[in-house]
């Protein structure tokens, strides 16, 4: 039997040594590509794989800096700061050239959450519209806007680099109807009013909650944020018993309705459970992008975390959120801007006033704004359709942290309640032009005494505060505005920005989940 040529050890040792090694062709992260934006006025970031010891340098608006793959094949450099303009070309050099076209230098926001910012200008098809979409869309040729969308990926573990196909696109009619409506509006208002390149990157999920956007680091450092795993686990031990539940529940309901009755409410039950991990998404969608130097980052998410059973979290798992990303990326307290969620009727099961508490408390940290959206939802439909408004209160937030103009960007914000003829002298932030009402009397207020047992209140303003009283309640401590899923409110300042609901009780009565039905 022809066993073929054996040649000598010896031989095969030489031809080992003379033959080249394969070498690893030099690679860039996806969140590199023509038609980006870099952050304008930072170091500019490249990094990316090549061969151990690689000699790589990287070429942009005619600055180039050199640097090497370490024993892992990674490398890094930082090209120095530049300042807005473009297009430019990037070039990264190894035993290989990659080159990247119409590159701007701008300013570049991380927009992410869940369903309201992720719902595209076209809409959700079946279920929810933008506001004059068809004209938005047919608009939306703006050059110096670049987006980038982050394909849905869970993890384990922290990645390196998205999984996806993404790669930037210049704003058009075709790209903008794919894109997040928020972000994109947001983006429309800055790029008019500061005239510099603006990179969106739209990194969301719908209907994921909070902890999930969270690093393990950031969860792990705070033992108070150890309730979102066991709520994790509780969801996992259920989770084979989740198809004949939802089952059950619709033959529940079919017969309800059939006997002419109103089904009861019923909890949501996640269609992809490893969305819902703690970190899961920080680690897929959110890591890949921490290299990347931003502005700041937009932020429209909460009402996941509605539900009874995690509501009262929120108030440590949102400011957690903003630290853990901060502390990530290493830029200081960027601007942090943020959605409180707007009014919607939803369930029994669902207490949205403490998400919106949350919300509001978290302003303690620096260089953090919120848009208050309660007097645009649509009690009917938690994606409102009125997406414009959100994303210009949330370009006056940025003006205002962002680019120091001197513009009001707030409503009203609680501040302090003392007693008063016989009732509560309310005061706010964010008033110096004063309060106004839309409608003929203020609406929204409840008093409390002793009792922590809440009534309507009559309110009405008195300057920069709001007096209220009721008969019911003889030594009032209490006040809360808007503390229902689903308000009538109606209290702006004078810049017609909307007050925000809150309470004045103490953290462990605020964020109490009332008895069901209450």
């Amino acid at each position: 039997m022809n066993r073929g040529l054996l040649l000598p050890s010896a031989l095969l040792s030489l031809l080992a040594l003379t033959v080249p090694a394969a070498r690893a062709e030099v690679r860039l992260p996806k969140i590199f590509s023509s038609h980006m934006v870099l952050q304008r006025n930072k170091p500019i970031h490249i990094w990316g794989w090549a061969d151990v010891a690689e000699k790589v340098s990287a070429t942009l608006n005619n600055v180039t800096e050199t640097t090497t793959g370490d024993e892992l094949g990674h490398w890094s450099l930082y090209l120095p700061p530049q300042s807005a303009g473009g297009p430019f070309q990037l070039k990264v050099s190894g035993t290989n050239t990659i080159s990247l076209d119409d590159v701007l230098i701008g300013d570049v926001w991380f927009a992410s959450g869940q369903s309201n910012m992720e719902m595209p200008l076209s809409g959700f098809p079946g279920s929810a519209v933008v506001n004059n979409a068809a004209d938005e869309i047919k608009n939306a040729n703006h050059p110096t806007i670049r987006l980038f969308t982050v394909e849905r990926k869970t993890s384990e573990f922290p990645l390196n680099d998205f999984t996806g196909t993404e790669a930037w696109q210049v704003c058009s009619p075709d790209t903008a109807a794919k894109f997040s409506a928020v972000a994109y509006f947001f983006g429309r208002d800055l790029t008019a009013r500061e005239h510099v390149p603006i990179g969106l990157i739209d990194s969301s999920w719908g209907g994921t909650p909070g902890a999930a956007w969270v690093s393990l680091d950031g969860l792990s450092s705070d033992a108070s944020l150890m309730p979102v795993f066991a709520a994790q686990a509780e969801l996992v031990e259920h989770q084979a018993d989740t198809p004949a539940i939802i089952a059950k529940e619709k033959r529940e309901d079919a017969a309800a309705r059939a006997a002419n009755r109103t089904p009861i409410p019923r909890s949501w039950h996640p269609p992809d459970l490893a969305s819902w991990r703690p970190a899961a998404l920080f680690n897929g969608m959110v890591a890949p992008a921490v290299p990347f130097s931003i502005e700041g980052v937009i932020w429209y998410q909460g009402e996941t975390d509605s539900s009874r059973s995690r509501a009262f979290m929120y108030k440590r798992v949102f400011p957690a959120l903003i630290s853990d990303w901060r502390s990530h990326w290493q830029e200081g307290n960027f601007p942090f801007l943020f959605v409180q969620i707007a009014n919607y009727k939803s369930t029994g099961l669902e207490t949205w006033p403490i998400v919106r508490e949350a919300q509001r408390t978290t302003l303690i940290l620096r260089n953090t704004a919120m848009a208050v959206t309660i007097d645009i939802g649509n009690p009917d439909n938690v994606h409102p359709a009125d997406k414009q408004t959100v994303g210009a209160r949330l370009s006056l937030a940025a003006r205002a942290l962002a680019y120091g103009e001197n513009v009001e960007y707030s409503g009203p914000l609680f501040r302090q309640a003392n007693p008063a003829e016989g009732g509560l002298r309310v005061w706010f932030d964010h008033v110096d032009g004063g309060l106004t009402v839309k409608g003929s009397s203020l609406e929204g207020f409840e008093i409390a005494g002793e009792d922590h047992r809440f009534v309507p209140a009559t309110a009405r303003t008195d300057g920069p505060s709001v007096l209220v009283s009721s008969p019911q309640v003889e030594r009032p401590q209490y006040v809360r505005y808007g503390w229902a899923n689903a308000p009538v409110v109606n209290l702006y300042n004078a810049e017609g920005l909307p007050a925000s609901p809150f309470t004045s009780e103490e953290e462990e009565n605020a964020f109490a989940v009332p008895p069901s039905g209450k």
